[in-house]
């Protein structure tokens, strides 16, 4: 930087130093020189010129004086030239203090515009980077735009190019086929949907195994513990009923009296119970035969009165039995109200009436009204295990076999001859609904008509609970293996555990997994539909592959 030119230094040529003409040459000279290399604003002017004028009038005022005193008397001369000399220095001395004044300000001037300039500079330089930067970034965003819009032309213009090319060979494929299979349109349709069906059976064979899996997954152990609850707290021994019973005799002699003379009583006997009465080397005992037992304990009490009494002929018969007869309709309904009241149920009298007949009525061996009694003890502990009405289900698990004392009066399955029954005499519909669906012979509305079917089930599937002749034995296991061999896939069927399991062999070329996990599912259902049986059967279907080969 220049060295600054002493203000004092500049020439004015007899101009005041500080009129317009001399401020206007400083700053010519100061610019020229570099002393602020700039020209200074208006309110720097402002400033400088009021250092100036101030300057300007305290040297005016000086020289005022001095003319003053130059102007007075001569003997005041030398003391006017002291105080003028005096003046002059301290104008010298003012000037200089106001010329330093005022270049210290145009310096603090300087260096502030100085770095207000610089801050400017550097704001604006940040501000270009940023700039610089951000159309840099947009320069690549469009450049990548550009890419992936050039792609997705071509992307689409070779699915444009596919599509025609797949239509034509559909075309191609159906022209062919036609050709080939001799297929028409409709032909093919036809063809096709059957493919389609195919694979929806697949797909929802695995999604009905799925689903199965999942509840049994999630209710097996809850079912579990609720039904070992209810047997545990519900444990009886059963006595099988036969379609016999056996009359003790005091003696031999009685046989004889029984058989009467020309087998006249023993005809009387048998035409006015309907029973058969067996006379036989069996000593001191007659057998009397009937699958009725309402008629077989009508005949079993006749005789005994007849042989306690010791008078046996055709009219002492015929009265013993209508006295047994009437005996046994006293007895009826004292067990059905006896059923009743050990329950805690309020019965119509009809109905307990009906209830005691099922006492001489018997199912695979079972005694009914033992078998209601059971049925309604666990529908009751069911329904408290799963919070539901006990009341309800105690009084549609006693009623739901009442039927049965009547179906052989009444045409129709026993379980809706049993909700007609207790419809007519004023049960509830949330009852008469179980009665009539425990079988399936209605379809179930709620919880309460699967807890009935449940305890129904469980009753009849305990061991020894029911019995059932040699004959209707291997009938019912010869049904369940023809019925699941009329099945296409199936090879080979086998009735397993006394027919609780049938374990199914499918043909593995015929079938695969999933269709074979269907096929249980639609044997399963057959069987419910089609056959009889006490219980539960489980549906095992196996597919097997197997390969050889011989090693020579």
């Amino acid at each position: 930087m220049p060295e600054p030119v002493p203000f004092a230094a500049i020439p004015y040529a007899g101009v005041s130093p500080f009129s317009p003409s001399r401020r206007r040459r400083v700053h010519a000279v100061t610019k020229e020189e570099g002393i602020i290399g700039r020209k200074l604003g208006e309110g720097e002017w402002r400033g400088l010129g009021t250092v100036l004028n101030t300057v300007s009038a305290i040297v005016s005022l000086v020289a005022a004086v001095l003319i003053g005193l130059l102007i007075g008397s001569v003997p005041r001369r030398r003391r006017e030239a002291e105080i003028v000399a005096q003046a002059e220095e301290e104008a010298d001395r003012l000037k200089k203090e106001k010329l330093f004044e005022g270049r210290q300000h145009i310096e603090e001037l300087k260096d502030e515009f100085e770095e207000r300039a610089k801050r400017r500079e550097d704001e604006v330089m940040r501000a270009e980077e940023r700039i610089l930067r951000r159309e840099d970034r947009l320069g690549k965003k469009a450049s990548q735009l550009e890419k992936t819009e050039d792609s997705l032309r071509a992307d689409e213009e070779e699915m444009l190019r596919l599509k025609e090319e797949g239509i034509r060979l559909l075309e191609q494929e159906k022209q062919q086929l036609e050709h080939t299979a001799e297929w028409t349109r409709e032909q093919a349709r036809e063809h096709l949907l059957k493919v389609v069906e195919n694979e929806s059976q697949l797909y929802f064979s695995k999604k009905m195994e799925e689903i199965e899996r999942k509840a049994r997954d999630e209710a097996e152990e809850r079912a579990a513990h609720i039904v070992a609850t209810a047997v545990q707290r519900y444990a009886v021994e059963y006595i099988e009923q036969n379609a016999v019973s056996s009359v003790p005799l005091p003696s031999e002699d009685f046989k004889g009296r029984i058989i009467g003379r020309e087998g006249r009583n023993i005809k009387t006997f048998e035409a006015l119970t309907g029973v058969e009465l067996l006379v036989d080397d069996t000593p001191e005992m007659v057998v009397l035969s009937c699958f009725n037992p309402l008629r077989r304990e009508v005949a079993r009490m006749a005789l005994t009165r007849l042989i306690e009494d010791g008078r046996i002929h055709p009219a002492q018969i015929e009265e013993k039995v209508q006295r047994a007869k009437a005996r046994l309709a006293d007895r009826v309904k004292e067990e059905g109200k006896k059923a009743a009241f050990d329950l805690g149920i309020d019965l119509h009298p009809e109905l307990a009436a009906l209830l005691g007949r099922l006492r001489y009525r018997t199912s695979y061996g079972q005694n009914q009204l033992v078998h209601s009694i059971e049925v309604s003890v666990v529908a009751k502990i069911l329904a408290d295990e799963l919070g539901l009405n006990a009341k309800k289900a105690k009084r549609a698990g006693l009623l739901h076999d009442i039927g049965k004392a009547v179906d052989h009066e009444v045409d129709g399955p026993h379980a809706v001859i049993s909700a007609d029954l207790a419809r007519r005499y004023g049960e509830s519909s949330d009852v008469v609904q179980a009665i009539a669906a425990h079988h399936g012979d209605v379809e179930p509305a709620g919880i309460l008509d699967v807890l009935v079917q449940a305890a129904d089930a469980l009753s009849a599937a305990r061991p020894g609970a029911r019995q059932e002749t040699y004959e209707r034995y291997v009938q019912r296991l010869h049904d369940l293996e023809e019925l699941c061999r009329s099945f296409p896939a199936v090879q080979e069927a086998y009735a397993i555990q006394a027919g609780r399991e049938v374990r199914v062999m499918v043909q593995p070329d015929r079938a695969n997994d999933e269709l074979a996990a269907k096929l249980a599912y639609d044997i399963a259902r057959a069987i419910e539909e089609e056959l009889s049986y006490p219980g539960e059967i489980k549906v095992n279907v196996v597919r097997h592959t197997q390969f050889s080969e011989s090693a020579k």
